[in-house]
C-alpha cells in the first residue's frame, strides 16, 4: 500500500524535520522518501492544508474489559476508538476478569491484538487478583510484554507492598503506574469536597485524600531508587509535590487527564453521571493550576483514562452510578480545546514522545527506511463525538454532541491508514 502525504508539517521535537513542511511516501508500511517534492504512482494522496503529521500517539491508560468484561468493551472496539482518536498505541490496565495478572494474561493481549490497527501493550498487576495482599508474578508478565505495572483503578494502598513492588521492578527498569487515592479517606465520597459538594448535598472527596498517596509514594521512590508514574493527578498540591521531586532528581513523573484539564466541580451541577470519575474533578483553582503545570513542562503525558461502562452504569441515580468517562476519541481535542495555547511539538510530547522514553518503548522512527508509525492531525479543525460515529462499545461521555477543537485525521500503522 502506497501513501503520499502531501506539503504535511513534521512535529517531532529532537527531528532534523521538526517544524519543517515535505512530501513524505510510505510504502509497504515504511517511509520511503521525505522530501520537498515527491511524485509517486498509485498511491492513496492525502492532501490537506494545515495537516501536521508526527510519531504515532500513546495512551498509557485504557480499559479495554477483555476478558471478561466484553459486554463494555472489546480489544478490538479499543483499538477502533484509538485509531479513531489518534493513537497507534495504548497501554491496557489490568482490571479485567481474570485481572492481567500472569504471563498468560498477558500474552493473550499481546497476541491478540497483533491483528488489530493498534499496538496494545497491557499493563500488569500489581497485585494478585488486584487485591493489594500479595505481589503478582511481575517478572514473567513483563517478560510476555506487561510494559509497565499497575492495578489500575485500583490503587496499592499498602505503603509496604508498593515498596516491595518498586524494588522488584528495578531488576529489569520497570515502572509502577499509581493513581493516586487513599481508599480509607473520603471512603463514601461521590465528588471533590468543597463548596459545590456541600451545595449538592453530596459527600465529598478530600484533596487530601490524593496528596498523601502522592507525598507517600515520592518518600517509597526515594526509598527504593525505583521509577514511579503518577496518572490522574487532579490537585495544584499534588503537581506541586511532583514538581519537587523531579526537581530533587528522583525518577517520578506524571499524567493528567483531558477532562482534568476541561471541567471542574463546578459542572457537577448537573449531576451528569459521565463526570463521576476517579479521582473527582477538582475545584477551578486546581484545574487552572493543572494547565500551567502542563503549558509549564512539568506534565510528562496527557493520559486518556478511557473507562467505558455500559448504559445501566450510568444512568441510574448518581450514587450509584459507576466511575468513569470514555475518552480516547476525544483525547486530543479535548486537550487542543482546554489549552489552545499549544503547540504541535508540546502535543505531541504530550502525547507521544514522553510517554516513549518513559517506559522504554522504541523509539519513534521519522527517516527514510524506518516502519511507519504516525499520527495525522489539524490543530485548526473540529472534532464532534455523536452516536454514529463513536467507535468505543460504550457511550459515557459527557462530550456527545459537543464542537471541539482539533481534528485526527488518522493514523498510518503496521502498514495501514485508518482515516476518519
Amino acid at each position: 500500500m502506497n501513501i503520499l502525504l502531501r506539503k504535511v508539517l513534521i512535529a517531532y521535537p529532537g527531528s532534523v524535520f521538526n517544524n519543517s513542511v515535505k512530501d513524505i511516501l510510505v510504502s509497504g508500511g515504511v517511509i520511503k522518501s521525505i522530501d520537498d517534492a515527491v511524485d509517486a504512482q498509485d498511491a492513496d494522496v492525502i492532501d490537506i492544508p494545515g495537516l501536521v503529521v508526527s510519531p504515532g500517539w500513546v495512551d498509557i491508560f485504557s480499559h479495554f474489559a477483555d476478558p471478561g468484561l466484553e459486554y463494555r468493551e472489546t480489544l478490538e472496539t479499543g483499538a477502533a476508538a484509538a485509531a479513531a482518536g489518534g493513537f497507534t498505541t495504548v497501554f491496557a490496565i489490568p482490571n479485567t476478569a481474570p485481572a492481567i495478572q500472569s504471563k498468560t494474561q498477558a500474552e493473550y493481549v499481546v497476541q491478540k491484538s497483533k491483528s488489530l490497527p493498534v499496538n496494545i501493550y497491557p499493563l500488569g498487576a500489581v497485585t494478585k487478583n488486584l487485591e493489594g495482599k500479595e505481589l503478582a508474578e511481575m517478572y514473567d508478565m513483563h517478560a510476555s510484554g506487561a510494559v509497565a505495572f499497575s492495578d489500575g483503578t485500583q490503587p496499592v494502598q499498602s505503603a509496604g507492598l508498593l515498596l516491595k513492588a518498586l524494588q522488584y521492578v528495578k531488576a529489569f527498569d520497570g515502572v509502577v503506574v499509581q493513581v493516586p487515592m487513599d481508599k480509607s479517606i473520603g471512603q463514601y465520597g461521590l465528588i471533590n469536597e468543597g463548596v459545590v459538594s456541600t451545595r449538592l448535598g453530596l459527600p465529598g472527596i478530600p484533596a487530601m485524600a490524593e496528596e498523601l498517596i502522592v507525598a507517600r509514594d515520592i518518600k517509597l521512590a526515594r526509598y527504593a531508587e525505583s521509577k514511579i508514574h503518577f496518572t490522574g493527578v487532579s490537585t495544584a498540591k499534588s503537581m506541586e509535590y511532583i514538581k519537587r521531586a523531579k526537581d530533587a532528581g528522583l525518577q517520578v513523573t506524571c499524567s493528567v487527564t483531558p477532562y482534568h484539564l476541561y471541567f471542574c466541580d463546578e459542572d457537577m451541577v448537573s449531576y451528569d453521571t459521565n463526570l463521576k470519575v476517579t479521582p473527582p474533578l477538582r475545584s477551578k483553582a486546581d484545574r487552572e493550576a493543572l494547565k500551567d503545570a502542563v503549558l509549564n513542562g512539568w506534565v510528562d503525558c496527557v493520559a486518556s483514562h478511557h473507562i467505558p461502562h455500559n448504559w445501566d452504569s450510568k444512568v441510574c441515580e448518581f450514587e450509584y452510578a459507576k466511575h468513569g468517562m470514555i475518552g480516547l476519541q476525544t483525547a486530543y481535542a479535548v486537550l487542543q480545546t482546554a489549552i489552545p495555547q499549544l503547540n504541535a511539538a508540546q502535543v505531541v510530547n504530550l502525547l507521544c514522545t514522553n510517554a516513549s522514553k518513559i517506559f522504554n518503548l522504541p523509539t519513534p522512527g521519522f527517516a527514510e527506511g524506518e516502519a511507519a508509525a504516525l499520527t495525522l492531525f489539524n490543530p485548526a479543525g473540529q472534532t464532534r463525538l455523536t452516536k454514529e460515529n463513536n467507535k468505543s462499545k460504550s457511550a459515557n461521555s459527557p462530550f456527545f454532541d459537543q464542537t471541539l477543537t482539533g481534528e485526527v485525521v488518522g493514523i498510518i500503522n503496521r502498514n495501514g491508514l485508518y482515516r476518519n
